[in-house]
């Protein structure tokens, strides 16, 4: 039945009002009433039909969703809930998820235009995340810490409060769970504003979250605008935690309220991740990870391989061969529902024309694949290209490292190359960057890959492979991509803090001696 519910959803998107998911809810049947709030119809970036509209949230839901979630919080149902409680609704959310993964992944082609094929392979490991944060609940212990003297002091981790999440278009449910799984471990009050160009199933999901035992405000989602929801969150002195992935201009921004508030800040940020192909490496699988890395997701992910740097030895038969890859990407990109289909849409029209002319305005290099969006009809499937936001794999040889695709963040499925001849060179050009989030390695000379990864400076080195993650791997970045990590047991301790629990173990007497600081007579007492 659950399932059904999810899937009658996709099929009648057209139909259906997305709201605020905090005192409202879909599963109860009530939304929003439109007539004071903003209507978002959202489209297809592979058709450029509607697909549902979204009840846009206001300033007064933020203040009331806060307030909301903070009572809860306070009320104690969540946050001092035991933590095989917490445990046991996690892992049941897991299992909800699993049970509708296709569905979700249709919800995901729909909203993002991304191939089905990426979607199904994402989205079946969202369930590893809920389970691997119950798994630290079941485990987890607190310690006693070796104090001085008859003093018993037990360390605790306790939640924040209220905590709030903003999350981006490209990854929506991914990035959401990775973030809502550690925070509500840690007993926390989440309240999660998805991009505006795909709040679908992160509203989703948080109905699922509902019928597997998380409490009525404990997980609040708010579509909206960023500009006027993000600075709302984050200004308000109940939320004490922000947790954002975007760009570095909005996390600067963002960051410097929170930090106003003296909250928690997290951010995933902007990123220019560096490939770097050395002449011992396997030259197949080393072109076949590069494209992978180029092009999933149609390049907009912060980890994607956006400046390919190849040794001298294996540069020519490299691009030979990596041109042949990225044609045989281009011929099989159609309808993203085909499962067929290699590479789907960017994220919009706004996004098409800034790829575009970024790649048109370039003040270096050569365009040897791609360079202009796709019309026609597509060689796979006759499906129509020109209605939607399809761009193809696009590389640019001899590029300067002062032109702005080699500085700028594209987002888009645009890769520029660079050769190099030794070891110090491809590692200032791999540095040669602002951002420091990924970086890929590719080479068969063990000592060099520890040798390269120590010197990269990236919160994520990749050794022949790219953009491979686990719940357990710290994710962030260095630099202008961020500060603090999601995943792992990092991540739960970002959405807690400790407190020290001190208890006198002396006797009576000893006490008495021992607090008596102000008495009249006696030597020096030690205090503490």
């Amino acid at each position: 039945m659950r399932k059904g519910r999810i899937n009658r959803l996709v099929k009648a998107l057209n139909r259906t009002h997305y709201g605020p998911f905090a005192l409202h809810t879909i599963r109860e049947g009530r939304v929003p009433s439109s007539a004071d709030r903003e209507e978002l119809v959202l489209r297809s970036p592979a058709t450029g039909e509607a697909i549902c509209t979204v009840v846009m949230s206001s300033r007064d839901d933020v203040q009331k969703t806060v307030y909301h979630a903070h009572e809860v919080y306070k009320s104690g149902v969540w946050s001092r809930a035991s933590h095989s409680f917490r445990a046991a609704v996690l892992s049941n959310l897991a299992r909800e998820v699993e049970l509708n993964l296709k569905e979700f992944a249709k919800m995901e082609t729909l909203q993002t235009g991304r191939a089905i094929r990426e979607m199904n392979a994402q989205l079946g490991r969202l369930p590893e995340w809920l389970d691997y944060y119950a798994a630290l609940l079941r485990t987890g212990q607190d310690f006693v810490a070796p104090t001085q003297g008859k003093l018993l002091n037990y360390v605790q981790r306790v939640p924040l409060g209220v905590v709030a999440q903003i999350t981006p278009f490209n990854h929506p449910l991914f990035i959401a769970i990775k973030k809502i799984a550690p925070a509500l471990a840690a007993g926390n009050s989440v309240i999660v504003k998805p991009s505006e160009l795909t709040p679908m199933s992160v509203i989703t999901f948080a109905e699922l979250a509902a019928l597997a035992g998380v409490p009525p405000g404990v997980l609040s989602v708010l579509p909206g605008y960023g500009r006027e929801i993000g600075p709302e969150l984050a200004s308000n002195p109940l939320v004490r935690k922000v947790d954002i992935t975007a760009g570095t201009a909005t996390g600067r921004a963002l960051g410097s309220i929170v930090g106003n508030n003296l909250a928690a800040f997290t951010a995933e940020l902007g990123g220019k991740a560096p490939i770097v192909v050395f002449n011992d490496a396997d030259l197949q699988a080393a072109v076949n990870g590069a494209a992978f890395a180029c092009f999933v997701a149609s390049g907009q992910t912060c980890v994607s391989g956006t400046r390919l740097i190849v040794q001298d030895e294996i540069y020519d038969e490299f691009i030979k061969r990596f041109l042949i890859k990225v044609e045989n990407i281009k011929k099989r990109m159609g309808n993203p529902m085909n499962p067929a289909s290699t590479m789907g849409t960017v994220i919009g029209p706004k996004q098409l024309e800034r790829i575009e002319q970024l790649v048109q305005r370039r003040g270096s290099g050569k365009i040897v694949a791609g360079g202009h969006r796709m019309t026609g009809s597509s060689p796979l499937d006759g499906f129509d290209l020109s209605k939607g936001c399809f761009f193809p794999p696009t590389v640019i040889t001899d590029i300067s490292t002062e032109d702005d695709l080699w500085i700028e963040e594209i987002f888009g499925p645009v890769v520029v190359v660079k050769r190099f001849s030794d070891e110090a060179e491809g590692v200032t050009l791999a540095n040669a960057c602002k951002y420091g989030l990924g970086a890929g390695i590719w080479t068969s000379d063990l000592s060099r890959a520890h040798r390269i990864s120590a010197e990269i400076e990236a919160g994520l080195v990749w050794v022949n492979t790219h953009h491979r993650n686990d719940p357990s791997s710290p994710w962030g970045g260095m630099k202008e991509s961020g500060m603090g990590r999601e995943n792992g047991v990092e991540a739960l301790q970002a959405y807690s803090q400790s407190k020290s629990i001190i208890v006198n173990t002396a006797s009576a007497q000893e006490t008495i001696e021992q607090q008596d600081w102000f008495a009249e007579t006696g030597g020096e007492k030690r205090y503490g």
